[in-house]
């Protein structure tokens, strides 16, 4: 196999100028979001010394991306995409610049830091859920995993990048700037999504209100590929998520010392940069539903493993595999929902997906401390893999459409044709590459 094709796929980046504008904006835009994130924690913890708050700041994000999340995906679904994508973006930047007002400011309650937090993840919410719609409509379907693939790597790379590049900026010019250059970097969101053409939903609109909703649910439970990658990621994250108990290990094994700690993080982001930047094979399978089975009993089995070493190097290696896994995971699931969920609906699936993405981890963190609490870490830790191991193998077992799935790879796809409907989804193509006005 020849090292172009082992490589992160890179033909979206050539066949779609849109997609490249947009992917420009995007990783400047989650770069700007990494920065935000870390200057209000930073900024609560300087106002107050009070962890209660500084967790306060996960629930102000949480909370609007749970709540708004299923209406705005019914909403999504009955608009032109694009309009509703540039409309969430401005939103954002207005709230990132009130919150460089008021730090320049520097006399407003917390709480108002906390209610812009809200108000600017209220619109992420409802850009999220749009955003969902671009690349099934722009790229050809057997380029969509290449095109999520290089999404992630991209924003892999700002997670990466961006706390220490607001370091920086905090040490040398300060909050205020942060939130400044937040503000920037949605400007040139907009203009990667300017250009798009309009994106109304092909097939019947979303009904109003909760009819839309329930719509919406039904093709979830009903539609067995879709509700298995969603079972699946949430029993992974729910079961075994394990980011928690990363003090309480390097306590008990490795005598708590910072920089292991700090270690065990960048070797999850290092695995998961790693193997999306060798994505190429996975992406040209268009396997992904037996991809994302053997990734996430991966992603539980290294934590396994990561429980029962006694050696640094050892956890460190465990913990770049699981994070090699769960990006590859991530990279299957996002890429069946696009691949299988009609347009009309994909809003809703969308929003589903993200709010399954957020409640999973926080949720499964919880877990993870309470049973480290009455056990121990390694406890919590090996029980968790071993749970997810059995999640998994319950969904591969139930679930034989899952284990079956060709995605992209349909017999059209292999001759270079454009494959056919899938699961009863309408045909999709991609959009004329014609700017529009907004």
């Amino acid at each position: 196999m020849s090292l172009s094709r082992t490589l992160l796929d890179v033909r979206p980046l050539r066949t779609s100028p849109l997609f490249r504008r947009l992917l420009i904006g995007r990783t400047v835009s989650t770069l700007g979001g990494f920065m935000t994130a870390v200057t209000v924690m930073y900024q609560v913890w300087d106002m107050t010394h009070s962890t209660v708050w500084s967790g306060a700041v996960g629930l102000a994000q949480a909370l609007p991306l749970v709540g708004v999340g299923l209406v705005a995906g019914a909403f999504v679904d009955r608009s032109d995409r694009r309009r509703v994508y540039l409309v969430a973006t401005v939103g954002q930047a207005v709230c990132s610049v009130l919150l460089a007002v008021q730090a320049f400011a520097g006399t407003v309650p917390v709480a108002v830091i906390l209610a812009l937090v809200a108000a600017q993840s209220a619109f992420g919410a409802l850009g999220a859920p749009a955003a969902g719609v671009f690349l099934p409509r722009l790229l050809p379907r057997d380029q969509i995993a290449a095109g999520l693939a290089l999404n992630q790597v991209t924003g892999q790379a700002m997670m990466l990048l961006g706390p220490a590049v607001a370091g920086l900026v905090l040490g040398w010019w300060g909050i205020g700037v942060c939130y400044v250059v937040d503000a920037v970097s949605f400007g040139v969101a907009f203009y990667g999504a300017f250009g798009l053409p309009a994106l109304p939903p092909e097939g019947e609109k979303s009904r109003a209100g909760m009819h839309g909703v329930l719509d919406g649910l039904r093709f979830l439970t009903g539609h067995r590929v879709v509700r298995g990658a969603l079972v699946t990621d949430l029993a992974a994250t729910l079961l075994a998520m394990p980011i928690s108990l990363f003090p309480v290990v390097n306590a008990e094994r490795f005598g708590g010392d910072p920089r292991t700690l700090g270690l065990f993080l960048s070797a999850l982001a290092v695995g998961g940069v790693a193997a999306t930047a060798f994505s190429g094979p996975l992406t040209r399978l268009a396997r992904p539903g037996p991809v994302m089975l053997v990734a996430s009993g991966t992603w539980g089995a290294a934590l396994v493993l990561f429980g029962m070493t006694e050696a640094a190097w050892a956890a460190f290696a465990t913990l770049a595999l699981a994070g090699a896994a769960d990006s590859v995971a991530v990279l299957s699931r996002t890429t069946i929902i696009q691949t299988h969920t009609p347009d009309a609906l994909l809003g809703r699936v969308t929003a589903a997906e993200l709010i399954v993405g957020q409640a999973g981890p926080h949720l499964g963190n919880l877990r993870g401390g309470l049973l480290a609490g009455w056990t121990s870490g390694a406890t919590a830790l090996i029980t968790g893999g071993l749970m997810c191991l059995a999640a998994v193998a319950t969904v591969a077992g139930t679930t034989p459409e899952l284990r079956r799935d060709a995605g992209a790879s349909s017999a059209g796809a292999r001759k270079g044709e454009r494959p056919g409907p899938a699961d009863g989804e309408p045909q999709r193509g991609p959009v004329e590459e014609e700017p529009a006005g907004p």
